[in-house]
């Protein structure tokens, strides 16, 4: 599966309501938390586009002013951005020019992590006076890839900001982030959009009715998330029988975590059948009738050790097939 398009052309309603909501509210610095697939980037990106709007309205950003467009073309001068190297390239923000050269030099490989160099640039873009004159904003995404060392930096700055300047921490794992980095946020916890909000939503990605069906329930009902399973809405069905049988190839093209987050699903709907629960990700006809209790939990805990590990470096061919290995081992279980 391809990577999900983080980027949208226009905001979805929950984060339309959101956004006018918090715009209502005073502070300094939010942390807005919630599952991945609900939108905790955009609405970040809609607060700082409406913070530093020329032209802005209770509902937002205008769009059209020349702030809006300097982020638009990811060169508004009173706008950092603290993210992984990664996720910049991904989002198509600009790297600093020292980390270009050295990635296009080989001579490392982009970060997952957000680097400390970065918080020191972003300290230092703090103290500076607002170029446009209407102050100054900060957006941290994924903040939970801030280690401890990044995240100290950034507390000293969010206790003392020098200046006209507010931050928006975006996070799909808030729990994960330093109770002190917590504290000194206001926390928004992101709204869940209902089925048919989220269905209409899809269907303006250009996604058929269907499709949309089979990719909101894959996600778990997180819209964004849904859309990471368009390339296979027709394979969902049938994949847990194709692991049961060991089939390798029905996870041609994942990448390990892709896949370990396929198998966790599986795993969770035949342990919440067992329960005597509906199931979640899959329907209930296409689940095989099999797996013991104490071999679903063994696998479960497994592959939540495995999570732990899954961008290491390992060979992901390997990796994968020893997954699906354990997959048919744990469902042909009786034990």
């Amino acid at each position: 599966m391809s990577e999900p398009s983080v980027a949208a052309s226009k905001v979805a309603p929950w984060i339309a309501a959101q956004t006018q909501s918090l715009l209502a509210q005073r502070g300094h610095a939010w942390l807005l938390a919630g599952p991945s697939g609900l939108g905790q980037y955009e609405l970040a990106l809609a607060l700082v586009r409406a913070w530093l709007c020329e032209h802005a309205t209770a509902q937002g950003a205008c769009g059209s002013c020349g702030s809006c467009h300097a982020i638009e073309v990811r060169a508004h001068a009173d706008l950092c951005v603290l993210m992984p190297e990664t996720v910049m390239l991904a989002l198509n923000w600009p790297l600093s020019e020292k980390a270009q050269d050295e990635i296009d030099s080989k001579k490392r490989k982009p970060s997952k992590e957000i680097r400390v160099d970065a918080m020191r640039d972003t300290v230092e873009f703090a103290q500076r006076t607002s170029a446009r004159g209407r102050g100054k904003a900060v957006l941290v995404f994924p903040a939970e890839r801030m280690n401890v060392y990044t995240a100290n930096a950034l507390l000293k700055t969010l206790e003392e900001p020098a200046g006209d300047v507010k931050f928006v921490l975006a996070s799909d794992a808030a729990h994960q982030l330093l109770p002190t980095i917590r504290s000194r946020c206001l926390g928004h916890t992101m709204n869940w959009p209902d089925q048919s909000t989220a269905m209409a939503w899809l269907r303006e990605q250009g996604v058929s009715t269907q499709q949309a069906s089979v990719m909101l329930r894959a996600a778990g009902g997180r819209p964004q998330d849904a859309l990471q399973f368009a390339p296979i809405a027709a394979l969902w069905p049938r994949l847990p029988r194709a692991v049961q049988a060991g089939d390798v190839n029905v996870f041609k093209d994942w990448t390990p975590a892709q896949t370990v987050d396929a198998l966790h699903k599986l795993c969770h709907d035949l342990m919440a059948v067992h329960s005597g629960a509906a199931p979640r990700f899959f329907e209930q006809d296409d689940l095989p009738k099999a797996g013991g209790w104490q071999s679903l939990s063994h696998w479960a805990k497994s592959l939540s050790d495995t999570m732990r590990t899954v961008e290491h470096p390992f060979n992901a061919g390997l990796m994968v097939e020893a997954l699906v290995s354990q997959a048919q081992l744990a469902l042909h279980s009786k034990a």
